[in-house]
């Protein structure tokens, strides 16, 4: 999960993407970078933290250009500490092309293989965004048939592209002398919409991960761009768009309705915070069936993501609603923070519970998600501590048993603390009296209620169907392997006597 942008602007496009990528924060806190295109002549910077402290004024200036793309990025392939895998990404054959990325391959080696045997192009980070880019030039060279580019030769490659890639990819890209490409994978996993300014000078246009991005620039939202899609427009503010996949089919990414993506984003036709009130409207139904809403004295969310459904299941069950943990908005969002430890430190210093709003009652906790666990044991102590007299935990969105190959940071079945677990066992790790879940088929349909259109969801994590296909047993063991490897050896460096365990998990993952 990261957000990405790219502006075809009639003025300079740097405070645009600047503003736009602080629009898209909460989508990626590692690293951020723009890159604008200023004639034939490309101007970058990129570099580890947020928005706010990766450009300074002098930054800004040395990005001219009325064209350009912008990253905020989330790790979920490659190195996370590594400046050098912060995107965008550039190569300069053919023409020089400038990449943005949001997604994640599930071919990558593969792919990485082709390009260096067949293709003869050297992949020099562990990046999956240099592997989609380099793809991408190989085919732009194959498509082309002169020293000039035109839309449909743009297209061809992109055509192209979708018949070797696999996995999820929402892609922005500059070509060097010509405009911005965007577009989508065939299953439409990752979200990616348009926009557009009609201005004294001529129409300008921006393409984004989530609607806020556009709007709060000042754009009309057009549309999302279509599974398959592609768009290009020219330096000069010209149009184009052509369906680039023989088989496209919708399937965005649940995750985004659940938790990724602000509540002010209209994804795929779908009010993202609407989803989630009706999140809470299903989950409301639940608990009726498990539980005497006599036995609850008070409704408290989880700020801010779960605050909608929460704010349902009181209305629905008519308890009283209260805000018990005030949040310090000064600490990132702790589920896309890098490390289990710096993900567990940080939750006490995000959250802090009021005891006067828990002494004595029986609290009903809600929150979007549970994916580790940490959190959420965290926050039923902090319940403790503050005087409940009983912790009930309620999750909007199913039990997350699966990892998530797609670009969101699920990738290993051991940290996820419902795989392979019970309800009550997991109730028992997170230290509360009772545990609630969302049905997997009642979360779909919240989203679907919205709009029927949405037949079918990227929702592996919950209900372990990868729709891409290619997904198999042996595929998410080497990624659990290689996930857990550099773990191990740094805490082997620590003192910690780790080989024995970590050969133990290596025959595991062989018998799953």
């Amino acid at each position: 999960m990261c957000g990405i942008v790219g502006v075809v602007s009639k003025s300079p496009v740097n405070q645009l993407l600047y503003d736009s990528l602080l629009l898209l924060q909460h989508r990626g806190q590692d690293a951020a970078g723009i890159a604008t295109a200023n004639g034939n002549t490309f101007y970058m910077h990129k570099a580890n933290g947020m928005v706010r402290d990766a450009f300074r004024t002098r930054n800004m200036r040395s990005l001219p250009g009325t064209c350009g793309v912008g990253q905020v990025r989330y790790p979920t392939a490659g190195s996370v500490s590594s400046q050098e895998e912060a995107q965008p990404f550039y190569v300069n054959a053919p023409y020089g092309i400038i990449l943005a990325h949001n997604g994640n391959l599930t071919n990558s080696r593969q792919l990485k293989d082709e390009l260096f045997r067949i293709d003869r192009r050297h992949i020099n980070t562990h990046s999956d965004t240099e592997v989609l880019l380099n793809v991408l030039a190989h085919e732009l060279q194959m498509a082309s048939a002169g020293y000039s580019l035109d839309p449909e030769m743009l297209f061809k490659a992109v055509s192209g592209v979708h018949q070797r890639v696999r996995g999820s990819y929402a892609i922005v890209a500059i070509i060097a002398g010509y405009g911005l490409l965007a577009f989508r994978d065939p299953y439409g996993i990752r979200p990616l919409c348009m926009g557009k300014l009609e201005t004294e000078q001529g129409v300008e246009w921006i393409c984004a991960s989530e609607s806020v991005a556009i709007e709060g620039l000042g754009f009309e939202l057009v549309r999302d761009v279509a599974p398959g899609e592609a768009i290009f427009i020219s330096f000069d503010g010209d149009f184009y768009s052509r369906q680039c996949a023989p088989a496209p089919s919708l399937n965005p990414c649940i995750f985004e309705y659940v938790y990724l993506a602000r509540p002010d984003s209209c994804l795929d036709g779908v009010p993202v915070y609407n989803a989630r009130l009706r999140m809470g409207d299903y989950l409301a139904q639940k608990i009726e069936r498990v539980i005497s809403a006599g036995d609850i004295d008070v409704v408290m969310p989880i700020p801010d993501s779960s605050r909608p459904a929460a704010m349902q299941v009181a209305n629905r069950l008519g308890i009283e609603y209260r805000e018990g943990f005030f949040k310090n908005r000064y600490v990132g969002r702790t589920f896309i923070m890098p490390g289990q430890a710096v993900r567990k430190k940080s939750v006490r210093q995000k959250l802090n519970a009021m005891p006067i709003e828990f002494k004595g009652r029986n609290v009903l906790i809600v929150d979007d998600s549970i994916v580790r666990g940490t959190t959420s044991q965290e926050i039923v102590q902090m319940a403790r501590d503050a005087g409940a007299n009983k912790v009930i935990f309620a999750s909007a969105a199913p039990p997350v048993k699966f990892p998530n190959v797609y670009g969101i940071d699920m990738p290993t079945r051991g940290e996820l603390v419902a795989h392979g677990r019970s309800d009550e066992e997991v109730a028992r790790i997170i230290g509360a009296d009772q545990l609630i879940y969302q049905d997997v088929a009642a979360m779909k349909q919240a989203v679907r209620d919205l709009n029927p259109a949405l037949t079918s969801f990227e929702a592996a994590c919950f209900d372990g169907r990868y729709i891409t296909n290619d997904v198999t047993p042996d595929y998410l063991n080497s990624l659990e392997l290689a996930r857990l490897a550099p773990v191990a050896v740094n805490e082997r460096e620590a003192g910690a006597d780790h080989e024995k365990a970590f050969s133990q998990l290596h025959l595991q993952l062989s018998a799953e």
